[in-house]
């Protein structure tokens, strides 16, 4: 059959990114305490086109994901990036995966076990070698946001009683360094905040985590602070970021910060 897409193009315009997005698909990820778990994932997946081809092959981004869909560990993700460039003979390839990350936590008194999401992505890159020399790269990055209360340290401090306290996300990114857990990182990240959040809480819960909120107020500036001094006990990481957003309870905004670090 005629291959359109392989066709010459005489435009002259390279395009650094074709390829397929929002494709929603089941994935299996590695999980601490159970080997395994599966997810639904949205994932993006492009190569780079060189200005002499019209087109790519879209279907073969589906073809080569779906037989890694049950091994996406993280270093595993940039070996099936590795055979999407080789597939569509492209220098690039680039990937996205973003998917709901599930653990079974207990409420802090009554023991009471529910299940809690957390929103994680895997971004990566892959090219190939140049004849002029350049050696052949790999980028491969994952992100975490972990849900979190906080209590307003200056509320705290000129109220004559109670203090606003608010939900927020705490986002951190880390490129592939060590090995670590996503459990892991979930849990040093609620360790910074005022308190961590719950799927289900009684009343001798919600009692607890309300007067700990109390007793441990924190700014945004302290949250991310806090989790930038922490994440190197997971590892030496060449790079990481740390965003936390509140979603404040008496102003109509939202308290935002930022910083990142690392190694390199």
């Amino acid at each position: 059959m005629i291959d359109i897409q392989s066709e010459r193009d005489d435009r002259d315009i390279a395009l650094q990114k074709v390829g397929i997005k929002d494709l929603r698909y089941p994935v299996r990820v590695l999980d601490r305490d159970h080997s395994r778990q599966y997810s639904t994932a949205t994932v993006n997946l492009y190569v780079n086109l060189p200005r002499h081809f019209k087109g790519t092959h879209m279907s073969r981004f589906v073809e080569v994901f779906h037989q890694h869909r049950e091994n996406l560990s993280m270093p595993h993700f940039l070996d099936m990036l590795e055979e999407i460039r080789v597939s569509l003979e492209a220098s690039r390839s680039f990937g996205e995966i973003f998917f709901p990350f599930f653990m079974e936590k207990s409420a802090p008194v009554s023991g009471q076990k529910a299940m809690m999401s957390y929103d994680c992505s895997y971004e990566g890159s892959v090219s190939a070698g140049t004849p002029e020399g350049s050696p052949s790269s790999r980028s491969f990055f994952v992100s975490v946001a972990v849900p979190v209360q906080t209590v307003c340290p200056c509320s705290r401090a000129i109220s004559e009683y109670g203090a606003h306290n608010q939900r927020g996300i705490v986002r951190v990114k880390l490129e592939l360094g060590p090995f670590f857990w996503i459990e892991d990182l979930v849990a040093l990240v609620e360790e910074c905040a005022s308190s961590a959040l719950y799927t289900l809480l009684k009343r001798e819960d919600e009692k607890y985590v309300t007067e700990k909120s109390y007793e441990n107020p924190k700014f945004v500036e302290d949250l991310v602070r806090d989790v930038m001094l922490a994440v190197p006990r997971l590892g030496d990481f060449p790079w990481y970021s740390v965003e936390a957003e509140n979603y404040e309870s008496i102003h109509n905004h939202n308290a935002f910060a930022y910083a990142e670090g690392g190694s390199r």
